[in-house]
């Protein structure tokens, strides 16, 4: 099955897209923002340490019939 494009946009993208046309700075401030939380090299050594590194839960936790092991 293909996309139907039924030309449809919605307010929101309307209203973002005039305001990206109003403000074209908002573009290099969203790829900087999103560099400085999202976009990192990835470090396989601590995260294979962390990983071995997590300790089991137990099942539901919350249960208040559950008295231990």
């Amino acid at each position: 099955m293909g996309v139907v494009d039924t030309g449809y946009v919605s307010d929101h993208t309307r209203w973002m897209n005039e305001m990206l046309e109003k403000n074209p700075q908002w573009v290099e401030d969203q790829k900087a923002g999103r560099a400085l939380w999202w976009d990192k090299k990835q470090e396989t050594e601590s995260t294979a340490r962390n990983a071995e590194s997590k300790v089991a839960q137990k099942p539901y936790p919350y249960d208040v019939n559950f008295f231990g092991e």
